[in-house]
């Protein structure tokens, strides 16, 4: 008689068992979550990290000119630096920020937040071409590429609020 092994079945949602790697998909999304938030809140009111006081969104600023002018003498300056300032691209990018960063820190829209994250970051990424450090790669890319992987592993359901029913009634909240 053959011994058979049996493995735990793992099920999706909040019945789903939790191994280590879960939560270092949490913390991934989290903290890139973070980021998108922080850089809102920074280029909102100033809090003098990358943005200060007098250049804020709220005193008048324009949140994209500072990256966007600099971009002048990179392989596709013309374009970006012509973007610089718009009212329009203020309110994209600005939203952009906060529902991204909101989403992944929540666990919420984890996979539009992803899509819409990679878009963001890989339009920055070829604002800055050619790369000074790098051939092609850089941290935008890597982002990019963790943002892919939180959407690919669910990672919205540890730690966040994906594991809510209506999370898991409607996929394009997961």
């Amino acid at each position: 008689m053959a011994a058979t092994i049996s493995r735990p079945v793992m099920e999706t949602g909040a019945a789903r068992a939790r191994r280590p790697v879960d939560y270092v998909w949490a913390a991934a999304r989290i903290s890139i979550g973070w980021i998108f938030l922080w850089a809102f809140l920074d280029k909102t009111l100033g809090f003098g990290f990358a943005t200060p006081a007098a250049k804020a969104w709220i005193n008048g600023g324009s949140p994209t000119t500072g990256f966007l002018k600099g971009t002048g003498e990179n392989a596709l300056g013309g374009f970006f630096t012509g973007l610089a300032g718009q009212a329009w691209v203020d309110w994209l990018f600005m939203a952009g920020l906060l529902g991204i960063g909101l989403a992944l820190v929540l666990g919420i829209g984890t996979r539009i937040a992803a899509g819409a994250g990679t878009a963001m970051l890989v339009l920055m990424w070829a604002a800055e071409l050619p790369l000074a450090n790098n051939p092609f790669m850089d941290d935008h890319l890597i982002y990019s590429i963790v943002l892919i992987g939180l959407a690919l592993t669910g990672a919205g359901t540890t730690l966040g609020l994906g594991n809510l029913p209506i999370v898991q009634r409607n996929a394009w909240l997961k």
